[in-house]
């Protein structure tokens, strides 16, 4: 945890935010794998931890904000669950690291919210992505299921957002920690990942080094020959000389900040001509969308840099045709580009994107563009002090999605689906980086992991 302070300042900057009313938190459960006692690895909900830093099942919080009450509810562990899990900090003495004076029995929490209601205080609580927690709001506050989720408080989401949004030193250190341990699972990856070894065999590696080292994965690893699917969790191919290799990984900081990183690794230990041509383009236009991150500039300009940057690349290719800003706004690139260049990241990977994602990447004025590519934009808003986001521009080259544009002759005039053809069972190329914004520019977050074509070659395995 950090020092309770860090909490108390949390809780009552949100309460300044509300400015009345009952702000509920459910913390997470355990949740089985195929029976109670064998539960997945727990994760705390992430505005739990944000708002009250306690790590374990069972919780619940909530603040009153015009009594000025805040509480945690929890049940002690009994002697017979001692003798299973070993002694544990009581809720009391948990709640006090978290600058909590007040803890009670979780059987409580029904109670003292019907009070609050029959006092006419509103009960303001978060979207709910688990389904226990959607049905404890159904027992705690009549909200059917169908329906809990589209009555979330709307000013609780976005207070909890702007807190959220804007990363403070002790927040960057934690991503940092968390980028350690990522740097050590993508060094491991570029060295093993060699002819005639199975992808499980180095996703399995990453994984464990990010345990070894004191943390734990903070996404699903995406490492695999076909990088044209973009999220790819498949590990069972074997790879072999002249493939290429998406790898997407992450870990998790002790306090569970995220670490997001995604290099390109050439089996064989080169890249061959057509592998550094398309390489380069990405490269370059990941370095060009870093350098125009600052504050006041709108994320989706960003973006649409990046997305000039490749078609222009590409019409060098002669795979594109046209004035390029032109086919970036008919939309064209999205054959090639069909995802957003980044998004927020935090204590989620893709932060707070469970309290949706038109809170935490758009705006009342910055509304979300439904053209197919950039529709997938998870951040479009203007950049401030203090976020952190990953910029990652790609490649990809999807044969279904070739093969029906092809069909359906969409846009003729700036794709050459003759040369396009050839390079149908290309793969894909991204690589990625997590930046923090800060008061005059960015700073690219962590050290250094090797991502020039120099670079990468001189540590990838023959």
């Amino acid at each position: 945890m950090f020092p309770a302070q860090t909490y108390i300042e949390r809780r009552n900057r949100l309460k300044q935010q509300l400015g009345s009313g009952v702000l509920l938190f459910l913390g997470n459960e355990e949740s089985p794998m195929n029976y109670a006692d064998n539960a997945f690895h727990f994760r705390q909900d992430s505005s739990f931890l944000y708002f009250w830093g306690i790590d374990a099942p069972g919780l619940a919080a909530l603040i009153d904000v015009e009594a000025d009450r805040e509480i945690v509810f929890g049940n002690d562990l009994t002697v017979e669950e001692i003798v299973w899990m070993g002694p544990q900090p009581a809720i009391a003495e948990k709640s006090r690291r978290a600058g909590v004076k007040e803890s009670v029995p979780l059987s409580q929490l029904e109670d003292v919210l019907k009070k609050a209601l029959q006092a006419g205080k509103k009960i303001h609580f978060l979207p709910q992505y688990r389904a226990e927690n959607v049905i404890k709001l159904q027992k705690l506050l009549q909200r059917h299921p169908d329906a809990a989720n589209q009555q979330a408080s709307t000013p609780f989401i976005k207070a909890v957002v702007a807190q959220r949004s804007r990363k403070s030193a002790e927040e960057v250190a934690e991503i940092e920690a968390a980028l350690d341990i990522t740097r050590e699972m993508h060094l491991l990856a570029m060295k093993q990942a060699r002819p005639g070894v199975y992808e499980r065999e180095v996703a399995g590696l990453m994984e464990g080094i990010a345990y070894a080292l004191g943390g734990r994965l903070s996404f699903p690893i995406i490492f695999s020959i076909h990088g044209e699917t973009l999220h790819n969790h498949y590990h069972g191919n074997r790879m072999k000389a002249g493939d290429m290799v998406v790898n997407d990984s992450g870990a998790e900081s002790a306090l569970h900040y995220a670490g997001d990183i995604t290099r390109t690794i050439p089996i064989g230990g080169k890249f061959d001509p057509r592998q550094r041509e398309v390489y380069e383009i990405v490269l370059e236009a990941q370095q060009k969308a870093i350098a125009a991150c600052k504050p006041g500039v709108e994320f989706r300009s960003v973006h649409l840099l990046a997305c000039k940057r490749l078609a222009s690349g590409l019409k060098a290719l002669g795979l594109m045709k046209g004035d390029a800003g032109e086919a970036v706004s008919a939309g064209a690139h999205a054959l090639f580009f069909q995802c957003g260049l980044g998004h927020m990241m935090g204590l989620d990977v893709h932060d707070m994107e469970g309290l949706g994602e038109e809170y935490v990447g758009y705006t009342e004025a910055i509304q979300r563009n439904p053209q197919f590519g950039i529709r997938s934009l998870r951040l479009a808003r203007a950049l401030e002090p203090g976020f952190v986001l990953t910029v990652e521009p790609g490649l990809y080259f999807i044969p279904q999605l070739i093969d029906r544009w092809k069909a359906e002759n969409k846009f003729p005039q700036f794709i050459n689906y003759e040369a396009v053809e050839k390079y149908r069972s290309f793969g894909g190329v991204r690589v990625e980086d997590n930046i923090l914004v800060t008061e005059t520019g960015n700073r690219v977050l962590g050290k250094p992991i090797p991502k020039t074509i120099e670079e990468v070659e001189g540590l990838a395995g023959a």
